[in-house]
């Protein structure tokens, strides 16, 4: 794989023609950037979400009001939930989505600065990773979006968890 996951995700959505979306919190579009920077992505990436608030994260990938009053809006919980909205919203077969605390500021004991989830939500599979980053704000929004494109290209390549 090349060492920016962006590029083997487009040859291989090249060969197996499919259709991803994004939503994106922490990481403010970063994704969907590097995603972008791919010639053809067209054909298998036809948008997705920056869904930095509560309201965001309900109104436009259906994140329920529960979820985020129980779990918040860094957790597992509303990572896969994210996934399954913006999924549903395009109709694609995979839905990524990652929510976290870029930093300096934000975190908890709890839920320290750099702590990631990203969801995976495809037709066939559900999955949630979880990461806690060390570096600054910058460094930890670069690291989840590598993180999450390399679980989405670790899904379109057959690799399980």
């Amino acid at each position: 794989m090349d060492s920016r996951p962006e590029f083997a995700i487009g040859a291989l959505l090249i060969d197996q023609p499919r259709l991803i979306t994004v939503a994106e919190s922490c990481t403010g579009g970063l994704i969907m950037h590097r995603l972008t920077n791919i010639p053809g992505c067209s054909a298998y990436f036809p948008g997705g979400f920056v869904t930095y608030s509560y309201e965001a994260k309900q109104q436009f990938v259906g994140v329920q009001a529960a979820t985020l009053a129980q779990f918040g809006a860094v957790s597992e919980q509303t990572a896969i939930e994210m996934a399954r909205g913006v999924r549903s919203a395009f109709a694609a077969e995979v839905g990524i989505a990652v929510t976290g605390i870029a930093g300096p500021v934000g975190g908890t004991p709890e839920k320290p600065v750099g702590l990631v989830y990203i969801g995976l939500a495809a037709v066939d599979a559900e999955h949630v990773i979880e990461r806690c980053w060390t570096g600054d704000r910058e460094s930890n929004k670069e690291q989840s979006a590598d993180a999450a494109l390399r679980l989405l290209y670790d899904y379109l390549s057959g690799q399980r968890w």
